[in-house]
């Protein structure tokens, strides 16, 4: 059994976890509202979001719009070759504009936005089903798709999982990606059935090859209705004979599959597991993953509750797993915006930002999505975070360099690109804001206030010298003397993890 932290163990470390783990940090005032709740009240804070008001529009363009659809389908058969080309250029590109947008909304939901657990939990469906806009991208109005299988992951964050299984693979953008659109009883598909059992909820050796091709020819009926861009189950192509999927037999349909996936005593396991690793930054040992998937199986198989009991938990604030997960690229940008209490840069160059450090929203790498973990942290990826604490900071986007106008747009770092020719304004920290004029006349107190802030604990004294030397170096000590000192600490190891 999982045991409770301990009373009295609940203190502004602690919150500050918390906060950085099921949100995406926050400033001392933020760490110290936390701290100052019992345990369970800031659990409840971030857990209950669906008490906190979220204002949040959608994007004007997030509707299906079959009747656009129609008329730029006709005016392209109609339109002469050059025309109908000049048509669908116009088209991609803006679908390209909705897409940039698209980056923008999400992050600033993450960075401002009132229900941080739910954008965290968001981020960790969409790289467990793990769909990219690459393969999308082929299908009319399919920045919609891809909002739409975001909006899902949010509405079902803390759902059930059978239902969020159902849910996910009757998705437009789903039923795309892994071709379960193209999939007839004449020539069952297996990209899906194959992929949510091994990816999604079992893992490799917990199903044999008969299992896949049999689930297979289960889903066959699920499709796509390409003009209302929605699910449609078609009876006509569905495989009515018998089969055996993972035990059950029966003329099993797509539920039923995913039912007796949701059954296996592997599937809690995975699952949990899945989660303690995105949360903790580590997998569970045996025992503890034993223990996870009981209080999942104990809540009916709903996320909230054992994700109350997992945060709840004295394991979860174990010395191995406080300030040792490497941030991923969208925390590091999100959380630093946060802490900072900064605005984003515009979502170009949020984009650009994240695809160099090796994360592109909607684009994940494969079905397997983001390594995640060490694998966030190369020489290069490194180089780049700290080159980056200086838009940030700054406000200002680097200067590009010829190689960076020959990159392909689009590929690492594209965005970086020919839209950034000069040294464009993009935010910035407000220094005011974040020091009061006592701290902001005392060298000693900015370096404890910043600590405060972007750690929550103390450097090293070597570390500490090093910026105290700098602040010394100054003969008057300026507002652009102390974002230098902000973008220094961004740049040191223990900035990397949470």
């Amino acid at each position: 059994m999982l045991k409770p932290l301990a009373q009295g163990s609940w203190n502004y470390e602690m919150a500050a976890h918390l906060l950085n783990r099921a949100g995406f940090g926050g400033s001392p005032a933020d760490i110290g509202k936390l701290a100052a709740l019992d345990h369970d009240q800031a659990i409840s804070s971030l857990l209950d979001y669906e008490k906190i008001p979220d204002p949040t529009p959608d994007p004007v363009w997030a509707t299906p719009d079959p009747e656009r659809l129609i008329k730029l389908r006709d005016d392209i058969k109609a339109a002469t070759p050059a025309d109908a080309k000049l048509l669908q250029q116009q088209e991609n590109q803006s679908q390209a504009a909705h897409l940039n947008e698209l980056r923008g909304w999400w992050l600033n939901r993450m960075a401002k936005g009132p229900r941080p657990f739910q954008e965290k939990m968001v981020l960790f469906w969409h790289g467990h089903f793990a769909t990219s806009i690459e393969k999308v991208r082929g299908t009319p109005n399919f920045t919609y798709l891809m909002w739409r299988q975001n909006e899902l992951f949010r509405r079902l964050a803390t759902d059930n999982w059978l239902r969020l299984l159902i849910e996910t693979g009757k998705d437009p953008a789903m039923l795309i990606y892994l071709d379960q659109a193209l999939s007839q009883k004449q020539h069952p598909n297996e990209n899906f059935a194959r992929e949510v059992m091994e990816l999604f909820s079992l893992g490799e050796g917990h199903y044999t090859e008969k299992d896949v091709t049999e689930a297979a020819r289960a889903l066959t009926g699920w499709s796509y209705d390409r003009l209302n861009q929605k699910f449609i189950y078609r009876p006509g192509i569905h495989d009515n004979g018998i089969k055996t999927v993972l035990g059950l037999t029966g003329n099993l349909q797509g539920e039923d599959f995913l039912a007796q996936i949701v059954k296996q005593p592997q599937a809690a396991r995975f699952i949990t597991a899945k989660l303690w690793n995105y949360f903790s930054g580590q997998f569970p040992s045996d025992d503890l993953n034993t223990a996870l998937a009981a209080v999942f199986r104990q809540g009916d198989d709903y996320f909230k509750p054992f994700l109350r009991v997992m945060f709840r938990s004295e394991e979860f604030y174990g010395d191995d797993i406080v300030r040792n997960e490497v941030k991923s690229p969208v925390q590091w940008l999100v959380g630093s915006a946060r802490m900072l209490e900064s605005d984003l840069p515009p979502p170009f160059v949020c984009n650009a930002i994240t695809t160099a450090l090796g994360q592109t929203l909607f684009a994940p790498p494969s079905v397997k999505g983001w390594d995640g973990g060490t694998a966030w942290i190369t020489t290069n990826t490194l180089l780049d975070r700290y080159n980056d604490a200086v838009t940030l900071v700054m406000g200002t986007a680097q200067q590009l360099s010829a190689a960076d106008f020959a990159r392909k747009p689009g590929g690492a770092g594209g965005d970086k690109l020919a839209k950034v020719a000069q040294r464009i304004h993009v935010g910035g920290v407000d220094v005011e804001k974040i020091l009061t004029p006592e701290e902001r006349a005392d060298k000693d107190s900015i370096v404890a206030s910043l600590q405060h802030r972007l750690f929550q604990t103390a450097l090293d004294t070597s570390q500490q010298d090093v910026l105290r030397q700098f602040l010394d170096s100054r003969q008057k000590l300026t507002d652009a003397d102390i974002l230098t000192t902000i973008r220094l600490m961004m740049s040191t190891p223990e900035y990397q993890v949470t």
